[in-house]
């Protein structure tokens, strides 16, 4: 439960972690009290794109770069129809918003759409604090959601874990709707909405492709209705070993040999339909300046991720599948994290980040071009 009000800044806030640890400032965005998974981004920009991302859904974001909200709020960067991060957590929140798009403040933003925030946090403590223990339950409370710290931390501790959490079908759009190509149309594609950000779609249309973007419980015959050259899985959140439905669609599409392309929750899909587990990482993957090689070309890649979940696959060998041969393509040179996965017998691969990267960096915006080679080989 949130009151919104205006002021915040001058109300204490508390940040209580699952193990104990405290961090006491003052209150950003709303007030009033908000649960979820600490975790920490990486980003030194796009918090705006952050917010919105689906994939943060129940989720407490930590940003590490000290001052957020210098750019404010615009009315173009939105990923999504709303904030979907559970609360947010920030050092030194700018004053006074600095930018041309600039609609209103970041602490507006927040307010507006219910958000409970923190600030005043030292941030660096609270990030060293999450890499050695892990991302972790957690809550942020403000004004008079604020009790003893006991009772608290056991409000903390009765919240779900993320291992476990089926949450694609919460952020997923319900009702289907066409992207059109821009210019010329060459493909149609399916896209199988599990959390789908709003430049992705729009990067296929780029490439004169035309995409419907389908609720994540689309069923076979509701993919090949739309009859598509290709057929994409987006990023979510929540544990992919929850993921059973889309898991049957894509080894459906994978039966029929139609070309396909997953990122992030989909990559995890993928390796679920070709037989590989999937683990939560200790503290995931998040940001926009994650190193990884391209290990079909050699080439390193600066990459935007989101991703506390990874697949369970062999980097040294070709792995046999009912799909025939399985490799992984893409490696995080940070951790040996899975990145991508490919498969050698027909037209299908996936990564594990994101390549529309809205905030940037653009290094695999190729992998849209891969994914258009695909269908023209498929159509040839």
């Amino acid at each position: 439960m949130t009151t919104s009000t205006r002021g915040a800044a001058k109300v204490p806030a508390v940040l209580v972690l699952e193990d104990g640890r405290i961090f006491r400032g003052r209150a950003y965005g709303a007030v009033g009290e908000t649960f979820g998974e600490a975790v920490f981004s990486t980003g030194m920009t796009g918090y705006q794109e952050t917010l919105t991302d689906p994939s943060y859904d129940r989720q407490i974001v930590v940003a590490t770069a000290p001052q957020i909200g210098n750019t404010g709020w615009n009315d173009e960067d939105d990923e999504s129809g709303r904030i979907w991060v559970s609360g947010y957590v920030v050092r030194d929140p700018a004053r006074v918003p600095s930018n041309w798009r600039a609609k209103r403040s970041l602490d507006d933003e927040l307010v507006a759409q219910g958000v409970v925030g923190i600030s005043g946090v030292d941030t660096r403590a609270l990030t060293r604090h999450l890499r050695e223990r892990g991302s972790m339950r957690a809550g942020v409370f403000s004004g008079e959601a604020i009790a003893a710290d006991g009772e608290l931390l056991a409000r903390v501790q009765a919240q779900p874990h993320m291992k476990g959490a089926s949450l694609y079908e919460e952020v997923a759009t319900k009702e289907a709707y066409v992207v059109p190509a821009v210019g010329e149309k060459r493909f149609t594609v399916a896209a199988i909405d599990l959390g789908i950000k709003g430049m992705t779609p729009h990067r296929m249309a780029e490439r004169g492709i035309e995409v419907h973007v389908l609720p994540a419980t689309a069923s076979a015959d509701e993919v090949y209705a739309v009859n598509p050259d290709g057929v994409f899985f987006s990023n979510g959140p929540g544990d992919p070993a929850t993921a059973d439905g889309p898991v049957a669609l894509m080894t459906e599409v994978l039966e029929r040999r139609t070309p396909l392309f997953g990122i992030c929750f989909g990559n995890q899909i993928l390796g679920r339909a070709l037989g590989f587990g999937t683990y939560k990482l200790k503290y995931g993957h998040r940001g926009i300046n994650q190193p990884v090689q391209d290990r079909t070309t050699g080439k390193v890649e600066v990459t935007a991720h989101n991703h506390g979940f990874a697949v369970d696959a062999p980097l040294d060998k070709v792995s046999e599948t009912t799909f025939g041969r399985a490799e992984v393509s893409h490696v995080c040179l940070n951790d040996d994290v899975v990145e991508g996965l490919q498969l050698l017998d027909q037209p299908a691969f996936s990564v594990q980040y994101h390549p529309e990267a809205a905030a940037g960096p653009h290094d695999a915006a190729y992998l849209f071009d891969r994914f258009v080679s695909l269908m023209e080989g498929q159509r040839a």
